[in-house]
């Protein structure tokens, strides 16, 4: 009996194992990023992730092969792409620099409700999308005058990685025979020249520290490979409103995640929200043809 391949193993795995990856490595990353602050700034923690992250996907994928096959607005799509990368994540470390990780990842979610009402098709997803929405308010609990500057980095990431959500499904249907995670490499490739300016003086120091340099590569490879590998398995078989409202699952794990790992550990109101994060996506179907229609026939060759 012969072994599958692991082309064959990715295929045959269902779209759903994709996402629980991406959620746990989403934010166990970051949470081992938040102890590495104490050696490193978080821009520097920051640059770190995107170029070590660039460097593993450029090695695995040679993006540049993937950016001569594509044309001007492919390229563009990509480049941009990057660009919210890089900003993205500078925004996202400062913010967690400011504010519990749970909090950040709450307000992270807000405005991708927006993509997931545009799917909202049935009474069911309008109910799941209710208790998502209100299980994200629970749990970000704003108070604006314990970190302000904390609150508008976070609404900023928030905004980014709604983008990011556009940018990657908008790749990963590009099309010319270029996969979700070629077009992931190539624009990773992109944010790290984009985060130069960025985080390069902050970074610079760990050039003399082995330790913190190969901690900062380790948070690369947790944040940005893995879970962003599986974004792109995942949503190459999904619809966008699908990943979306799955997405509410990332504010429940990055809450359990910051009490084992930042001992930020959550209160009664913020276990409530979680509660109603793990409902609406329990609640949630997606219509079958909503997924033929938004899924790429590569996709669903596989």
């Amino acid at each position: 009996m012969s072994i599958p391949g692991p082309r064959a193993v990715l295929s045959a795995a269902p779209a759903w194992s994709y996402f629980v990856g991406s959620a746990v490595f989403h934010y166990l990353g970051p949470a081992f990023a938040v102890l590495l602050f104490a050696r490193v700034a978080p821009l520097g923690v920051a640059g770190l992730r995107i170029w070590s992250a660039a460097l593993v996907l450029a090695l695995w994928r040679r993006p540049w092969r993937t950016l001569a096959r594509l044309g001007r607005g492919g390229r563009r799509t990509i480049v941009t792409w990057g660009a919210v990368l890089a900003v993205m994540n500078a925004c996202f470390y400062l913010a967690i620099d400011r504010l519990p990780l749970g909090t950040v990842a709450a307000i992270e979610f807000l405005p991708v409700i927006g993509l997931a009402a545009l799917g909202a098709r049935t009474a069911r997803n309008v109910v799941a999308l209710a208790a998502a929405a209100g299980g994200v308010y629970v749990l970000t609990d704003l108070r604006w005058e314990g970190a302000p500057i904390g609150f508008v980095l976070a609404f900023a990431n928030a905004v980014l990685f709604a983008c990011y959500i556009m940018l990657a499904h908008r790749a990963a249907r590009l099309g010319r025979g270029i996969g979700g995670i070629d077009g992931l490499a190539a624009a990773m490739l992109a944010a790290s020249a984009f985060a130069l300016p960025l985080a390069v003086w902050q970074a610079a120091p760990t050039l003399a520290d082995p330790v913190a340099l190969g901690a900062g590569a380790g948070v690369g490879i947790c944040s940005s490979v893995i879970p962003y590998v599986c974004d792109q398995l995942a949503m190459a078989r999904m619809a966008r409103s699908t990943y979306a409202l799955l997405v509410a699952l990332l504010p429940a794990t990055a809450t359990v995640i910051g009490a084992v790992v930042l001992r930020q550990l959550p209160l009664l109101p913020e276990l409530i929200g979680v509660a109603l994060v793990v409902l609406a996506v329990a609640l949630h179907r997606e219509h079958p043809s909503a997924q033929e229609r938004d899924t790429p026939d590569s996709a669903r060759r596989d």
